[in-house]
């Protein structure tokens, strides 16, 4: 048996009970399957993908607080410190009831090589919760908050894990979170990224995400001589990161048609508006039913089944497994030319596998959504200089980004013989840095 074969084997038997993050791992260790295997013997002996799948740390909680009817929660909370070989960890907390150790570990382990991919000094964590914020009021999402960071800032800082938002985590809890790390420890540095411009946050961190993507997507279709201007897209989701992929994608030029959230979406044939879609999501934090209410020319649909529209694009912003196989033979007879991940891992290995082998140009969420991590890492860097950058600035060193991340990524699948394929090409990428740089670091 290959050394690959035998780390994966070992990965499914070690941690049978986390379906994700064998998933992400199975994915990665397969792309990487070519580079390992020039020089099995001397990775085998550094017991190098061993070393590689194993978190440096877990750390599991408790998370205990108090609801508005004086009643005593009690939550699971988690940070995972996956990687340093690059760099401090780096990657969001997610706040939702879906959350468990195989979660944070998929999203952790994900998180290494997208960090890489960006070019900046940034290691791979991830962290959560299994608490929902959503029906919560302030007040409970402040306690509950505030017992998350008691336990978790003694394990983290400036120059050692800098957290994000994810999921269920944005100005709020990011603010309230940073309150209580200040008040703990007394220091006021860059600890966690995606704070208000108040004390401490970039201008353009909140468009990121959905911006990058759309930097990216823009850059590859380039690559393979496609113009994005003109073309039709389907997004899922209606977060941060779906909200601001449909205004950028608007700005190019793409018709976006439909948004969805976890009860289901919305056709809209006139073009998602904005506007509307920020006031139902952002201000009032209502369902996509008030959209399809505001907007006489919105379908709502129960359920799951964006990809029934025909569209070029296809943009996945929500979550992790939402794309089926189901879904890839639909966007496959629709004739969509691309699916390009903003969320991470929304494709299963199933789909993905038949997007890729029936032309369909496919980026996966570590190359095409890194631009949310990428400007987490600039508001570091403002943080430890003492600056603010301008709205115009940030977001020209985000687009840069993301075009080298285009041309790194098909790069290295050229390099490998599998031009094309821009899963391997990413894999391999963001592996090669991480990879010396633990190779230089000893056995540690």
């Amino acid at each position: 048996m290959s050394y690959v074969d035998e780390v994966i084997a070992q990965v499914k038997a070690k941690n049978a009970a986390e379906p994700e993050f064998i998933q992400a791992v199975e994915e990665v260790i397969e792309s990487i399957r070519v580079v390992i295997e020039a020089d099995e013997q001397k990775y085998r002996d550094l017991a190098f993908l061993e070393r590689l799948v194993e978190p440096e740390r877990i750390i599991q909680f408790r998370v205990p607080w108090v609801d508005d009817n004086g009643k005593v929660q009690v939550n699971r909370g988690y940070r995972v410190q996956y990687n340093s070989a690059i760099g401090p960890y780096k990657g969001g907390l997610r706040l939702h009831p879906s959350v468990y150790l195989g979660i944070i570990k998929f999203l952790g382990f994900e998180q290494i090589f997208k960090n890489s991919l960006t070019g900046l000094p940034i290691g791979g964590g991830k962290g959560g919760s299994d608490f929902d914020p959503k029906g919560k009021s302030d007040n409970e999402v402040m306690r509950f908050c505030q017992s998350f960071m008691t336990e978790l800032y003694r394990h983290i800082g400036a120059d050692t894990d800098v957290p994000a938002g994810d999921i269920g985590v944005g100005a709020r809890e990011i603010g309230f979170l940073y309150g209580q790390y200040k008040r703990i420890t007394g220091l006021y540095e860059g600890v966690l990224t995606g704070k208000g411009l108040t004390y401490g946050g970039s201008l353009a961190r909140t468009q990121a995400t959905g911006y990058g993507l759309l930097y990216f997507t823009k850059e590859l279709l380039a690559v393979n001589g496609i113009d994005i201007a003109g073309k039709t897209a389907a997004v899922t989701g209606a977060g941060n990161v779906a909200i601001y992929a449909i205004e950028k994608a608007q700005q190019m030029g793409v018709k976006v048609v439909t948004c969805s959230d976890s009860t289901g979406w919305i056709y809209d044939p006139e073009g998602i508006d904005v506007p509307t879609l920020k006031q139902v999501k952002e201000v009032k934090r209502a369902r996509l039913t008030e959209y399809a209410a505001a907007r006489p020319s919105a379908e709502y649909h129960e359920g799951k089944g964006v990809w029934a529209i025909k569209t070029d694009l296809y943009l996945p912003c929500a979550t992790q497994n939402e794309l089926p196989l189901e879904g890839a033979k639909q966007l496959v007879a629709n004739g969509t030319i691309a699916v390009c991940e903003g969320a991470n891992m929304p494709t299963t290995l199933e789909a993905t596998k038949y997007l890729q082998e029936n032309g369909v140009i496919f980026a996966p969420g570590k190359a095409a959504n890194a631009g949310g991590v990428a400007t987490s890492a600039l508001e570091m860097s403002q943080n430890s200089e003492r600056l603010s950058w301008s709205f115009e600035e940030v977001d020209s060193k985000l687009e840069g980004i993301m075009k080298n991340i285009v041309h790194n990524v098909v790069a290295a699948a050229d390099k490998y013989g599998m031009s094309g394929n821009y899963v391997a090409g990413a894999n391999i990428a963001g592996f090669e840095k991480v990879a010396e740089a633990m190779k230089a670091q000893g056995v540690v």
